[in-house]
Formats: structure tokens, sequence, C-alpha cells
């Protein structure tokens, strides 16, 4: 992987020799490897920016650079890889950093920077005609500030083994009161099989793209109107939310849960008190003032269970106590980073808070492990990647504490032969966590379970109990979501079974067919039978043919479509077909509701 990483990290500057070959005024900022590949910020003419004013009178520039020039781009890179260039990294001063990119401010702003935090700074020097005698006169083609790494030269690079594949803005730095510039993405390879095996990839997921199939199932969507990143859910998008959160209500139930429910909104005290206003305001709104008092749009449902917990005493008796809550809270998450449902502001958690005597920390851990991964295989995921996340730098709580519950996490993935990864340092504020993430059809990873042990909110809300000699005990606390939230966990759903979810989770579970007129009324009596089967049913529009009506219901991903003609009429049967099996054939109609029935228990 190193070596993958010099060969995309060099392609980021030949991007860039080649954006400056076409427009010579161009301002640099960085270009940076990232996951499958590599991009490169241009403040493109910097000079003549042609501005338009957006809705907030910001300025935005608009590209120069089009999706269509990408493949002369992309032709040009070919063009000086086949030159076998050389790349050298040199130590500079400051000064001599300063001198070199004198017309480039965003690399003399990180200049600055790194001087001001003693780093050293090197750039790195690309030359051409290298295979010719050596002159002490050789100049650079082209120079950047990096830290690298490179490869030595661009004969270790294959032509075909890269894609420039999209353009998009991005602020200078990430922050949106300075200057748009034009980023431009591309993917990169040992080879050009592999990058043909990516490329692939992505048109399988593309045809997956929970986005897109939203809006063809019908099942949300998002309006400017009423903001980014809050979703609106239609009819057969808020079965689908039924569905799981009725399964989940159940199966919680059975392991001992108690449900509840609390506000939108509570008082800038309580967040106050939980340490949310003063660690976590960045991604919390504005306070609302009514009648002379703060509120807050909650970001978090656990203080609100904590005001429960402290409703009355609690004795050990009394522990565990689970309470779990379908709480929505709302979160500032900036425009560049909101993705359908996935990253949104406003989301559903099966939010989950459990508080318990330190010698029930192990057993309660399992519990929730087990519970977990259980829930997660109904919904047909297998695979997992498990991360055990440490101590940060700053921390809640002791770290004999902090020792302990990090080593209770440990004990417990390994009771239960779970692989995991240690992620060092990427434990929350408040405690260790363990991070469950589900692996789709296509082995992409999706962070959905979390569970987290507290030490700061049993400090700062002062919670205790009584213990077996009536002395006061503060509990443990461990926050747990198993499947996230909702909006996430769909959107995974959706890209896992490529929009045809099981027929449990289906909104519409068979679409019935009549042949023609004369067999609508037989048609309208499996209809209401299968509704009386709590089978959610439709009748399809017979004043399309069977051919497109059969079509119409294939590309909704219904499960089942039955056709009926004289043939069934006479023989009190349907001809089913399935989506995943094709067809199968005439069916006794009470075998299939039987069939059905089944399937739908089983949740296969």
């Amino acid at each position: 992987m190193k070596e993958l990483e010099k060969i995309r990290h060099s392609l980021s500057h030949l991007m860039a020799m080649a954006v400056l070959e076409i427009y010579p005024k161009t301002k640099l900022g960085i270009g940076p490897t990232i996951e499958n590949g590599f991009y490169y910020d241009f403040d493109l003419d910097a000079g003549q920016r042609g501005l338009n004013a957006d809705k907030r009178g910001k300025s935005q520039r608009k590209s120069a650079i089009k999706d269509e020039n990408l493949p002369k781009l992309e032709q040009r890179m070919q063009e000086l890889i086949k030159q076998n260039l050389k790349f050298e990294k040199k130590i500079i001063t400051a000064a001599e950093a300063k001198k070199i990119f004198k017309n480039q401010p965003y690399k003399l702003e990180l200049i600055k920077e790194l001087k001001k935090a003693k780093q050293k700074i090197s750039i790195y020097k690309t030359f051409s005609n290298i295979l010719k005698p050596k002159t002490q006169n050789l100049k650079p083609v082209f120079v950047d500030l990096c830290a690298g790494p490179h490869v030595k030269n661009t004969s270790e690079i294959d032509p075909d083994s890269f894609k420039l594949t999209k353009l998009a803005g991005a602020y200078w730095r990430g922050n949106e009161k300075n200057p748009m510039l034009t980023r431009i993405y591309g993917i990169a390879f040992e080879n050009k099989k592999a990058l043909n095996e990516y490329l692939k990839f992505l048109e399988e997921a593309e045809k997956r793209d929970h986005r897109t199939l939203g809006q063809k199932l019908e099942l949300f969507m998002f309006d400017d109107e009423v903001g980014p990143g809050l979703p609106l859910w239609m009819p057969k998008g808020e079965i689908i939310r039924h569905l799981i959160k009725e399964y989940l209500y159940k199966e919680l139930i059975k392991n001992g849960y108690q449900w509840v429910e609390t506000p939108h909104l509570g008082n800038l005290a309580l967040w106050k008190t939980s340490g949310h206003w003063e660690l976590y305001r960045d991604y919390m709104y504005s306070p609302i003032e009514i009648e002379k008092e703060k509120y807050l749009i909650k970001p978090m449902n656990c203080p609100f269970h904590v005001k429960i917990y402290q409703s009355n005493l609690k004795s050990y008796k009394d522990l565990p106590l689970r309470y779990a809550e379908f709480g929505t809270v709302y979160r500032y998450e900036k425009s560049g980073v909101l993705q359908g449902l996935v990253r949104v502001r406003g989301f559903t958690q099966d939010d989950a808070h459990i508080w318990c005597a330190p010698e029930q920390l192990v057993d309660e851990l399992e519990k929730i492990l087990k519970e977990g991964l259980e829930i997660l295989k109904t919904f047909g995921f297998k695979d997992f990647e498990i991360f055990l996340s440490t101590r940060p730098e700053k921390f809640a709580g002791t770290e004999k504490g902090w020792g302990k519950a990090t080593k209770a996490l440990k004990y417990v993935l390994e009771k239960i032969k779970l692989k995991y990864q240690v992620d060092p340092g990427a434990g929350v504020f408040y405690g260790p966590k363990i991070d469950i993430k589900i692996k789709d059809s296509l082995g992409r990873a999706w962070q959905c379970t979390t569970i987290q042990v507290d030490f700061n909110l049993p400090e700062r809300f002062k919670i205790i109990y009584f213990d077996k000699n009536s002395k006061k005990q503060q509990p443990i606390m461990i926050h747990r979501a198993l499947i996230g939230s909702l909006e996430r966990f769909i959107g995974v759903l959706l890209e896992h079974y490529e929009g045809a979810l099981p027929v449990w989770l289906s909104p519409i579970q068979v679409e019935i067919i009549n042949v023609g007129s004369s067999h609508r009324q037989y048609a309208n009596s499996v209809n209401q039978q299968l509704i009386t089967n709590n089978i959610r049913a439709n009748l399809s529009d017979e004043n399309l043919t069977v051919s497109k009506r059969i079509r119409n219901a294939e590309i909704q991903k219904i499960p089942y479509i039955l056709v009926v003609g004289d043939k069934e009429i006479k023989e009190k049967s349907v001809n089913v077909r399935n989506s995943k099996k094709g067809v199968l054939g005439i069916i006794k109609f009470e075998d299939f509701i039987k069939n059905l029935l089944q399937e739908i228990k089983n949740k296969i």
C-alpha cells in the first residue's frame, strides 16, 4: 500500500502540472492522497474570478474546468508519465520557500503555519529529460510544497492505471469564509486491471445508490425549502421505518428494556450540566428563547434518560436498569458532508442507556454485543468489522476507571471470540467504546452499532444507587445504539439489497394483476384475503397492459407478483412470479398465503 500511496501522490502532482499548462495563472491548494485515489484543489485564474453571489451574498466562483475537460487532462498526464519524469525531495528554509512560492498565496499560508509550528519544510521537484546526459543547470518543470512520499520516476506508474472522476467545489481549508476552490478527484491503482475492477465496483455501487433508489421507489425525499439534511418520509418509506421499530420494540422488551419517550428540546441548563454545551456546541443548533429561558434542540437523548433515572431512588435491586427510546435528534453537519440518509441533520436513533453496578458490567456488555449481532443478522448482515476505541488525550473520569472499562470491553470481545482491531485514542471523551461496522453485499463497511462506557454523565449528574449496605454508590452508565439511526440503517439496507428488500420489510409485498376486466372480481377477492392476513398487497391499474403492469411491479422491487385469469379463477389459484426466483407458476392461493406468512415470520 505504501507504493500505491506514492503512485497516487505523484499523480496529484502530475495533474497540477497539466492544469498549470492550460491555466498558467492557477493558484495551487493542496493535493493529498485519499482512499482509492487522490485530489488537488485549484484556484483557477484567481485574478479574474467571474464571481457570482449566492443567496447569502457570498462570492462563489464558477470553475473554468468542466467535466468534459477531464479526459484531455488525463491524456496530458499520461503523456507526462511517459516522459520518465524524476521526483526529488529537498528540505528548505522558510525564506527559501517564500521565495519559490511568492505567487502562490495558499502555499505561503501553509509555509507560515509550518514555520510557526517549527516543522520541517520540504518541496518536491519534478525534472524532465532525465534520460539525456545530466547537466549542472538542469531545471525542474514543476515544484510543489510537499512532504511526500512520491515515486522516484514516473516510469513506476502505469499510464492506464488511473482515471479522473469528478469535479467539486471545496472551501480552502474547509472554512466557508475562505475562497471556493475547484477540486479534481482521481482514482488510481497498481495497474489497468485493478482500475477496471474498481470501475466495475463503482458502477455496481451507483446502481445501488440509496438516494436514487429512494426516489425511484418513492420512499423518502429532500426539499430545499424544508432544509438540507432533513429527510421527508413518504408513505412506503414510513412503512419500512415502522416495521424496523416494531421488530426492535418487541426484541428489546424480551431483553429486559423499558421504553421511554422524551422531548425534542430541553432547557440550556440541562446541556450545561451534561457538558454538551461545553464540549459539543459546534454540532448543536443555536438556542431558542421561550419566556426568557433558553432551550436547545436535542443532539442526544442521554440527559433526558438520566432525569428519568433520577425521578426516584434506586437500589442495587433495580440494576441493571435499561431505558430505550426511538429518539429523534438534530445535529449541525456542514452541508458539504451531507449524503442522502447516511449523513443527515435530523435522525432517529435506536438509543438506549443502561445503568449497572461495577460487577454487572461484563455481563451487560456481553448481552448487548450478542443481541446486537443477532439483530444485525436478522436484517441480513453477516460480516462485520469490530473496533475497540481507547482513551483519547482529553478525557473525563480517571485513568484507573478507563483501564477497568477498556479491560472489560476487551474481555467480552475475546470471550465471545470476536475478531477486533484496537483504534488507539479514538474513544469518546467520556469513555471507551466498541464500534461495529456492517459489511454490505459489495463488501463496504458502514458504521452503525456503537457501545460506549460513560464516566462523564454519572459524575456530572451525581447519579447514585444504594448498595446492599444502604450506602450510596455511583453506577456505571452504558450508551448503546444497535442499528445506529433509522435513516442511515435504511440507506445501508437499500444499498445492500439494491432496493429489493426481504419480503418482511417490503412496503408492498404482493402486486395483483388481473388479465382482463372479467377477472377483476377475483383479483379483488385475492387482494382482500391478503389484507385480512396482514399481508401488504396492491391491486394494479388494469388500464395498462399486463406486461406493462408486471414491469412496473418489477421496477418497484415488489417481492411477489400474482397474475390471475380464467385458469386461476377455475382452480382457485394464482400465477406467481418472485423477484429473486423468477416465475414459480400456478400455485393454490391458500398454499401461497400459507407459504408467504411463514416466509414473513422467519424474516427471510
